[in-house]
């Protein structure tokens, strides 16, 4: 008769059971659901009582917002002249620090503290809505990348509610892509004179005005915001557009880095088109061209003039 043989696993202490019981590996912690301890014999089913009230949480994702919210934002504020540029720039600073009498030639850079978190808010020279903005201008609103390092976390792009042409957008797509193409990515619409909207919709307008403001909006991955420039002290708008800006930053996976070698092309082909351009203007109006005249005007300025232009003015 043939014998079954049993191998049994060898004979455990008591003490040695409760260490291996109790060993790191199978020591594991409690399950939890929604901030809820469970323990292991419950069912994993969810039931009412798991839930939390609404208001709890709230306050739990207020917490979460404010643990991985950004300590410092930067934006660069874009834009032809006269739409509220600089106007929207006060408004997130919440004082009067860009000047509206006159148009800035050169970038300036502010900083200020919303919500205990530093902004610093760079203002650029304005472009040219019906005419190609010239060179300095153009140099001087890619230079306003170096003047918050290690880059902006947003550029905020400011349109005025109002008629929106094939030449607007001409003039945008021109002047952003001396950043890039990557600036789209980095880049939010912002909406001021939006009182005139009275009742109707921002995204009514942006339907009613056409393909061209869409084509923008779209390119800026549909992110857009409408500020009113005209409500003083603690501004109930900026609260939603910082938000936004972190939005975008994590969508992105960080700040806008400029690329050299990219810009450097754009450059050289904006240049071309400049001097093509102007002496075709020339040519036809039989003009003479301007001498620029930007240094003689910074010392009338509240401005930050370039260093090397600094250098040349003397005290």
């Amino acid at each position: 008769m043939n014998q079954i043989r049993i191998a049994l696993p060898p004979f455990k202490t008591q003490e040695a059971s409760r260490k291996s019981l109790f060993s790191p590996g199978l020591l594991t912690r409690p399950k939890l659901r929604k901030g809820i301890i469970m323990s292991s014999n419950r069912p994993s089913n969810s039931t009412a009582d798991d839930q939390l009230d609404p208001e709890e949480e709230k306050r739990l994702a207020a917490a979460a917002r404010e643990a991985n919210r950004l300590p410092e934002l930067r934006l660069i504020l874009l834009g032809w002249r006269w739409p509220g540029k600089s106007l929207t720039g006060n408004t997130i600073l919440g004082r009067e620090e860009f000047r509206l009498e006159r148009a800035a030639e050169f970038c300036v850079k502010r900083e200020t503290e919303v919500d205990k978190r530093k902004v610093t808010v760079i203002d650029t020279p304005g472009w040219f809505s019906a005419q190609t903005t010239p060179m300095d201008y153009q140099q001087e609103m890619v230079r306003s990348v170096t003047l918050c390092p290690p880059g902006p976390h947003a550029f905020l792009l400011v349109i005025p509610v109002g008629m929106f042409t094939e030449t607007d957008r001409a003039r945008i797509e021109e002047n952003l892509a001396l950043f890039g193409e990557d600036v789209w990515k980095h880049t939010m619409v912002v909406f001021t004179w939006a009182e005139i909207l009275k009742d109707k919709s921002i995204e009514r307008h942006i339907r009613r005005e056409g393909r061209d403001l869409q084509w923008v909006v779209d390119k800026c991955k549909k992110r857009y915001h409408v500020i009113n420039n005209y409500i003083f002290g603690e501004h109930p708008q900026l609260p939603q557009l910082m938000e936004k800006v972190e939005k975008i930053v994590a969508e992105e996976g960080g700040y806008f880095t400029l690329k050299t070698d990219e810009t450097k092309t754009q450059s050289q082909t904006q240049s071309l088109n400049l001097k093509t351009s102007s002496l075709k203007e020339n040519r036809e109006l039989g003009a003479r061209p301007k001498q620029n005249g930007s240094c003689n005007s910074l010392r009338a300025m509240d401005v930050d003039p370039p260093q090397s232009l600094v250098e040349g003015v003397s005290d």
